[in-house]
């Protein structure tokens, strides 16, 4: 994709930048004054093309581990959370099920996350979170998410599928939502499907099922405002105001804590919701330019997961623009590019998750490099 093609493909959203640090009011200002489209003269026509040779890369790579049933590889309770994301890494290079390379192995991926679905609408191979402490919410989101954005893209039976199963998808999410929490500031949040610790919900947990709310209504499936209501009032919850940050859990122990995955989760989940111009979405941004991925694989938060972090952080800060982006993109993709491996792949996670394998890093690290080809519905601006 030429940087041309990328130019067309972006619409313009304004959005104040503003810094309360009074150390930095003339930076502020600036920014302020700036336009918020994401600027694609941040990297050279070189570069992009560079960009574009480790996705395709990467994805090669993803493409050689798909297994017999369709899947993409990883642990059992892994899915259909990591294929889901390995197609939606297909679909944001553009690729598309059953047209191209990659079409027939997109149908049978897609074909695969449909099996998992339970008669209680949950997508996931194990529903109850045996031995998984209730990964089944995040399965179950991710797939969700994931079916919203490829329904318009299937035809003929495949679609018909995908349409039955959203709503028995949403039904389930809005049942595991509206559970009751023992804390009322958990309210409108999802966590696990088990019950672990003293929170009943977490920010990225909600996020993915907020991501998957706005994809199934994008998509017109009926996802009433109260919904998404529910959902933006948690996340709003989890915004300390005075530290700037979106943190994982409100209960004040050892999971009240930010990292690049709640900071970026929380961008992104109010950019689900309209929330563009917020302070809580601007400070955000500023606490990501202060924890940059300079290392690779190796994060500031012991709990912070690199690849994972990095995707939601690009997101959101594309999703900011302006000198946000500018800030942010040109010193990722330097140490993402320089980190591919010879076979494609990117290394698996170092601290957490590192079980999941690196096809889950490699679609990951695809989907935070892709922010600027506008492919995804669900991440353009």
């Amino acid at each position: 994709m030429s940087q041309p093609s990328r130019i067309l493909l972006f619409t313009c959203v304004a959005v104040l930048c503003i810094f309360p640090a009074a150390t930095a009011v003339a930076q502020e200002r600036s920014i302020a004054a700036t336009n918020t489209t994401p600027n694609l003269n941040v990297l050279s026509a070189g570069q992009w093309q560079q960009i574009d040779t480790a996705v395709d890369r990467g994805l090669e790579f993803i493409a050689r581990n798909q297994q017999a049933d369709g899947s993409f590889m990883t642990l059992r309770s892994g899915q259909p959370g990591v294929s889901s994301l390995c197609i939606m890494a297909f679909l944001s290079r553009g690729h598309v099920p059953g047209m191209g390379p990659y079409g027939d192995q997109l149908e049978r991926a897609i074909e695969f996350v449909l099996s998992t679905q339970h008669a209680s609408g949950v997508l996931s191979i194990e529903p109850r979170g045996s031995g998984s402490r209730g990964r089944p919410n995040y399965n179950h989101a991710i797939a969700g998410l994931m079916l919203g954005e490829v329904y318009g893209m299937t035809t003929g039976d495949l679609s018909n599928r995908i349409r039955e199963s959203i709503p028995r998808a949403l039904k389930f999410s809005r049942m595991r939502q509206t559970r009751r929490k023992r804390n009322p500031r958990d309210h409108g949040g999802w966590r696990y499907i088990a019950p672990y610790g003293p929170n009943d919900s977490d920010l990225t947990a909600t996020s993915w099922q907020l991501m998957f709310y706005r994809s199934a209504k994008n998509a017109e499936f009926d996802v009433p405002a109260e919904f998404i209501d529910d959902a933006m009032g948690y996340v709003r919850r989890c915004y300390v105001p005075q530290k700037g940050e979106f943190v994982y859990g409100l209960a004040h122990d050892e999971e009240h804590y930010a990292s690049g995955g709640t900071v970026g989760g929380g961008i992104v989940a109010l950019s689900m919701g309209g929330e563009h111009h917020t302070e809580m979405a601007q400070a955000g941004g500023r606490w990501i330019l202060q924890h940059p991925f300079t290392h690779y694989n190796r994060r500031q938060q012991s709990d912070d997961r690199y690849h994972y972090s990095a995707y939601y952080c690009s997101q959101a800060m594309f999703q900011l623009g302006g000198k946000y982006w500018e800030r942010f993109y040109p010193d990722l993709q330097k140490v993402l590019l320089t980190n591919q491996r010879a076979d494609g792949s990117w290394d698996r996670e170092a601290m957490h998750d590192g079980q999941f394998g690196n096809v889950y890093t490699t679609a990951l690290t695809i989907l935070a490099l892709t922010p600027p080809y506008q492919l995804l519905p669900i991440y353009q601006r």
